[in-house]
């Protein structure tokens, strides 16, 4: 009886209860809709479309061989039909059909040329050089020196240098931070080309250096590894202020309470620092460490800046130059570069994210 007593009163309320839920989660649909349509539009049928195309290459151009009869003799030419390779490339817009085989040629993934060189190859600096003189892996290489190089330091240093800012007396904080933004307010194109004219034989950076070293002919330009170093200094400049800014609104949250307690039980300012501040802002940490991951997996501005594509290519630029082909862009390399670009983004921030869900369910969410 006492069980049909409560059962019965409360099919009303869960009743309404679900009518309640429905309705927050039609609410919620039609809140995100925008934004998922303009994902749809602008980002998955874009990959969807780029992939499609890395899966097809440009049709081979009809030849007709005619042979010509003379009094000294025949002889064959070899002329292009014109008229039938338009009418192949108008039955077959996309191109020939070419699967996975852009994915694995020479130009790319070089699964046939990998593994005859690590047969034929007796030690690892061969097949080192075999791998440097594979135009993708090339890239890609200097893609993540660069990316592992520079993320690291501008977390740490963005870190570093809006403590100290903090810290400052409030007269000279608004002019510091003003000074910290500055490579972030200039074009990243124009920043690195002003760069590149100091480090330049005839700039001032350049100059010193030759200067100090006693080397006329010194030139930063000329090598390899100070080339990947300049590219990279840039890339720590540039990106540094993006860091300092979102760490030092980060620490503007930091409990008081909880800093002066620290200090009352004795903790000294690195262990504040270790024990209190760095886990406060491990959330603007993860998300500091994406963005920095996204953008430095794509750098592409620095090497046209520097001309340093002799020396430097990165996947971004590798596709820019399939695009710029005269008179023949290379649509299907370039869609294959794109997709393992966006695979290797994947695998980069795969672990931040799963860090950051792991951080997101031990919180009780």
């Amino acid at each position: 009886m006492a069980a049909g007593l409560f059962r019965g009163p409360a099919a009303p309320f869960a009743k309404q209860s679900n009518e309640a839920n429905a309705m927050k989660h039609r609410t919620f649909f039609w809140f995100i809709l925008p934004t998922l349509s303009a994902m749809v539009l602008f980002i998955a049928l874009p990959i969807v479309s780029v992939f499609i195309q890395s899966l097809f290459v440009q049709h081979e151009q009809v030849l007709v061989v005619s042979e010509s009869c003379g009094p000294f003799g025949c002889s064959e030419t070899t002329a292009i039909d014109a008229g039938a390779t338009a009418k192949l490339r108008e039955e077959q817009p996309l191109g020939r059909f070419n699967g996975f085989g852009t994915y694995t040629n020479r130009s790319h993934l070089a699964f046939a040329e990998l593994s005859d060189a690590w047969r034929m190859t007796e030690s690892w600096g061969a097949f080192w050089d075999t791998l440097m003189d594979l135009p993708f892996y090339k890239a890609l290489i200097f893609t993540l020196t660069y990316t592992f190089v520079v993320t690291p330091l501008v977390l740490v240093l963005g870190l570093a240098i809006a403590v100290g800012i903090n810290k400052l007396p409030t007269l000279i904080k608004g002019p510091s931070i003003f000074v910290s933004l500055l490579p972030f307010l200039v074009t990243p194109l124009v920043g690195s080309l002003i760069l590149a004219w100091m480090v330049d034989g005839d700039g001032i950076i350049g100059a010193t250096l030759q200067i100090i070293f006693d080397e006329p002919s010194l030139s930063l330009k000329a090598s390899a590894t100070l080339t990947w170093i300049m590219l990279m200094v840039y890339g720590v400049w540039h990106t540094l202020p993006f860091s300092f800014i979102t760490f030092y609104a980060g620490l503007q949250t930091v409990p008081k309470d909880t800093l002066e307690a620290a200090q009352i039980d004795g903790a000294s300012k690195w262990q504040s620092m270790r024990h209190v501040i760095v886990p406060h802002l491990m959330p603007l940490v993860s998300f500091v460490t994406l963005m920095l991951l996204m953008d430095n997996f794509r750098v592409f501005e620095p090497i046209i800046s520097f001309s340093a594509q002799g020396h430097a290519q990165s996947l971004s630029f590798y596709i820019f130059n399939d695009l710029r082909e005269s008179g023949n862009p290379l649509y299907a390399s370039a869609g294959a570069t794109s997709m393992l670009t966006i695979l290797g983004v994947m695998i980069l921030l795969g672990p931040v994210l799963v860090r950051t869900w792991r951080d997101f369910n031990s919180k009780g969410h």
